[in-house]
């Protein structure tokens, strides 16, 4: 009731909000049959394995993985049930979700409504009924209200309008960016390649379609265009929020910058490890090298991040990976079926994937909660361990340098505007969700409401300020603008953000530092003079 007051609704509305909320409940509750109870109990029994391990029933199985489906024909989101609520687990690369750019990972859903009709409340729903009201005919709108990840308790909620839409291969490419930087009178062109997910179009490559669509294939071309049209001096591999895909793209990219090795090791329940290898001498580009991650990069992300910090072939940036590091496979059964964690993945240097992620070498602070998002934040997520490491050549050796890297690294951040502000912004974030307590008195929980308020607004027109733009005059003009982004499906923010721009000076130093240690040996140097290690 504090939520709806809060928002502007009157008591009269309230009550009949309320009430439609218990008795539809009340109803579902009455509708629930033997099948519903069997899902419920071996999903319980199945999530003390692990928290990928689940039972799918007969009628989830025609429609096996709702959370696939939904990530393509509605919003571009991955779904699960958290409790009573649908909570948001990932966004699909080019989706009207990520486009839209308001709906987060760990973002709670309320209610739905479609275009301007009432909206319906879903707490308590089963996932499969929430995502069919989620879905509808390509171009209409649905309007998903949620409590915010960051939110500070369940009576903060905001309302995101997105357009629903198709999810194409195209808008899931990569793509490529240039940074121009100048320092102490030396100008540096640094090579941005973005890659949402590792991506192949298995349907052209069975048809023998010679340009099929991959993200290795796509990558090299990229690196080409990037070198002969531009000249680069160094290039940036961004890896954020990048949630995987195919893992052979993962080791095939892997190969673009090494001659010749494993990439990636994969051990089963019965300790059998299989290896997997990049075959190909040939090397894409052999310069210098910065991957970024962050807490969303996961599976397929992380073996490579973590296979191009194992052989030291260039530097990973950012926050710590998601952990994500195990592998499913479905079985069916007499009724059902059953998706179960068969495998995990161990980096080169024998640790695993699970669990710890990737440590970058260079951490950039990130709003996303640790604590809430993230392998270890799952209910009996199998643990870190490690296993033999295999033979690997280390291509770089950044040891000389990785310290005087991150004091550069450190003092431009405390000099930069951008960078307080997000610290400010993360800041503000933890004292959210460090209270553990809320009033229940309107006057003060409105003043609490309030300063939340004006501590978004005036962070959103700090950010407008630093781009010469003008401020919002209220928190409504800042919402109605996000509507208007959401409506155009234009999330476009800086030209290129300040973590990328970074990742380039971070490029720039190395290039300067190495220079004046000459210790950096591109990848056929190494080959040339080094046996394994």
């Amino acid at each position: 009731m504090l939520a709806q007051r809060l928002n502007g609704t009157d008591d009269e509305t309230i009550e009949e909000n309320l009430r439609r909320r218990y008795e539809g409940q009340l109803k579902r509750a009455y509708q629930a049959r033997s099948e519903d109870a069997f899902q419920a109990y071996m999903n319980a029994f199945t999530g003390m394995w692990d928290p990928h391990t689940s039972y799918f029933s007969p009628r989830t199985s025609e429609n096996f993985n709702i959370n696939m489906s939904l990530s393509l024909e509605g919003i571009g989101a991955v779904l699960q049930s958290d409790n009573e609520y649908t909570k948001v687990v990932r966004l699909v690369p080019g989706g009207p979700a990520s486009k839209q750019g308001q709906l987060q990972p760990a973002d709670r859903i309320v209610s739905v409504a479609q275009d301007d009709e009432k909206p319906v409340n879903v707490i308590g729903w089963r996932l499969d009924e929430v995502v069919d009201l989620i879905r509808g005919p390509r171009n209409s709108v649905v309007s998903l209200e949620v409590i915010p990840a960051n939110a500070s308790d369940e009576t903060i909620t905001k309302t995101i309008a997105i357009k629903r839409d198709e999810v194409k291969l195209e808008e899931q490419s990569a793509s490529k960016d240039v940074i121009q930087l100048e320092r102490g009178g030396e100008d540096y062109t640094v090579g941005v390649i973005t890659i949402p997910t590792f991506y192949a179009d298995f349907q052209a490559m069975q048809a023998g379609d010679p340009n099929y669509k991959s993200t290795t294939r796509d990558v090299r071309n990229l690196i080409t265009e990037l070198e002969q049209e531009d000249g680069v001096d160094g290039l940036v591999i961004d890896l954020r929020n990048n949630g995987g895909g195919a893992l052979h793209e993962a080791n095939d990219l892997v190969g673009l910058f090494i001659d010749k090795g494993p990439t990636v090791q994969i051990r089963n329940a019965n300790n059998d490890v299989q290896i997997l290898n990049d075959e190909d001498p040939s090397v894409s580009y052999d310069g210098p090298l910065v991957v970024l991650t962050n807490r969303m990069s996961a599976s397929a992300s992380e073996i490579f991040a973590g296979a191009i910090q194992d052989y030291g072939r260039g530097l990973v940036v950012g926050s710590q990976t998601f952990g994500k590091g195990t592998v499913q496979a479905v079985r069916p059964l007499n009724h059902g079926q059953l998706k179960i964690t068969q495998s995990k993945f161990y980096r080169v240097s024998g640790g695993s994937t699970q669990h710890k992620g990737v440590i970058p070498d260079i951490e950039i602070p990130s709003r996303i909660d640790n604590d809430r998002i993230g392998e270890n934040a799952l209910d009996h997520a199998l643990p870190w361990d490690q296993i033999e490491s295999v033979p690997h050549n280390r291509y770089f050796d950044f040891s000389g340098i990785i310290d005087e890297l991150r004091d550069r690294h450190e003092a431009r951040f405390s000099d930069s505007p951008e960078f307080s502000l997000l610290q400010q912004e993360i800041n503000f974030l933890k004292e959210q969700r460090n209270l553990d307590s809320v009033s229940l008195n309107f006057d003060t929980r409105k003043n609490q409401h309030d300063q939340i308020e004006r501590t978004r607004l005036n962070i959103a027109n700090a950010r407008r300020q630093l781009r010469g733009e003008e401020p919002f005059a209220s928190l409504e003009d800042l919402e109605d603008w996000q509507d208007q982004q959401a409506a155009e499906l234009d999330n476009t923010d800086d030209e290129l953000d300040f973590v990328i721009r970074e990742g380039g000076h971070i490029m720039a130093d190395m290039l300067e530092l190495d220079r004046q240690m000459a210790s950096i040996l591109t990848p056929r140097q190494i080959a040339a003079q080094a046996p394994a290690q």
